[in-house]
């Protein structure tokens, strides 16, 4: 299996620096995740996130198990 670095980027409601030091802590844990941001300014509050061998549910069901909203946003 070939490793490949994707980009997934989720549509959430994370709209306070709290609230992303929260999501942060977790996924500067994630040994799959190395870059990712999230957009306050934008009406979306785009969570990206650059990653290899993860999954766009894995990463969903975490941010809502810290009890935020966040779906997929596709092209």
């Amino acid at each position: 299996m070939t490793s490949y670095l994707e980009i997934l980027v989720f549509k959430t409601n994370i709209r306070f620096k709290k609230e992303v030091k929260m999501v942060g802590n977790w996924l500067n844990t994630h040994p799959s995740v190395l870059k990712w941001n999230i957009d306050l300014e934008d009406k979306d509050l785009v969570l990206r996130v650059e990653a290899m061998k993860i999954r766009a549910h894995e990463i969903i069901q975490n941010i809502n198990l810290l009890g935020f909203f966040c779906e997929e946003l596709t092209d």
